[in-house]
């Protein structure tokens, strides 16, 4: 077991991810000394710890440039958890057609790179950058709401960033969506989560904010996201955590729309007592 483990942050994520008390109380019970340190604190000798775990450093995609050299030079010294290369698959959404040509379901999704013309769906859709965290400059538009959209695109596109556009799926305004949480590439719990997504604004927060329950998978829902995580063990290695987000399309089938490896919330609170423990054996071993 290792002895030493950074637990890392940002500094405006303080307080404010509801996974890091539980967590930090499993680490403690198996004698692993913890410290929580922010990402950019240049006052941290890394190579102290032997293993440092990417947990809430939410403000990487503002300041991908700075996380990316920060993540290559940490992995240097000590061991990054989830790795650099699995890391760096995680935060491009374009990982979705990936999946998708992999013969797993996705969310309907149009990627649209910068310097080409957007074409927008039928009905309510969502404009997202392929780089974010927490829903931060993600929006939903009606179909009234192109010229606002559009131009919610062209800044994304000015900010370098490739752009998702994907129909509103209707489900989620009463379902919401499920997050599948996997422990070194084993299935471990889920819970379901709303998410306030703005109408042709933005988030202005650090993430948006969500309304979060427990919930008990499905076979199906096990089904898809089991399909992502073979597809994630194959591709990249087993990640130490996984989260596989799903929403219910219009079909009725269960479709991926995000698969986090980078910070993922693992929604600890909402998951049996035991989870806590089993991401501690995780991290520790």
């Amino acid at each position: 077991m290792i002895g030493r483990l950074a637990w890392v942050t940002a500094r405006e994520a303080r307080g404010h991810d509801e996974d890091e008390t539980v967590a930090l109380d499993a680490l403690e019970r198996t004698g692993v000394v913890v410290e929580v340190v922010d990402w950019d604190d240049a006052s941290v000798d890394w190579a102290g710890f032997d293993r440092v775990v990417l947990r809430s450093p939410w403000d990487y995609p503002a300041r991908l440039v700075d996380f990316l050299a920060w993540l290559d030079a940490t992995a240097a010294v000590t061991e990054v958890v989830n790795e650099p290369s699995t890391v760096r698959w995680s935060i491009d959404k374009r990982y979705l057609a990936e999946l998708e040509d992999a013969g797993v379901p996705i969310t309907d999704t149009v990627f649209v790179a910068p310097g080409e013309s957007v074409a927008f769906p039928e009905g309510d859709f969502v404009v997202k950058p392929a780089v974010g965290a927490g829903s931060k400059d993600a929006a939903s538009y009606g179909p009234e709401q192109h010229d606002v959209a559009r131009d919610h695109v062209d800044r994304l596109h000015a900010a370098g960033q490739v752009v998702l556009v994907q129909p509103y799926v209707a489900s989620v305004a009463t379902d919401g969506e499920w997050a599948l949480v996997y422990l070194d590439g084993r299935f471990s719990h889920a819970a379901s989560k709303r998410v306030a997504l703005p109408r042709a604004g933005l988030v202005e927060d650090l993430f948006a904010a969500e309304t979060n329950a427990p919930h008990e998978a499905t076979a199906e829902q096990r089904a898809v996201a089991d399909a992502a995580m073979d597809h994630v063990r194959a591709r990249l290695g087993t990640p130490a955590y996984a989260r596989i987000d799903l929403v219910r399309h219009d079909d009725g089938g269960h479709r991926v729309l995000e698969v986090e490896l980078v910070e993922p919330s693992l929604f600890l609170p909402y998951a049996d007592p035991s989870a806590a423990d089993r991401l501690a054996e995780v991290l520790t071993a």
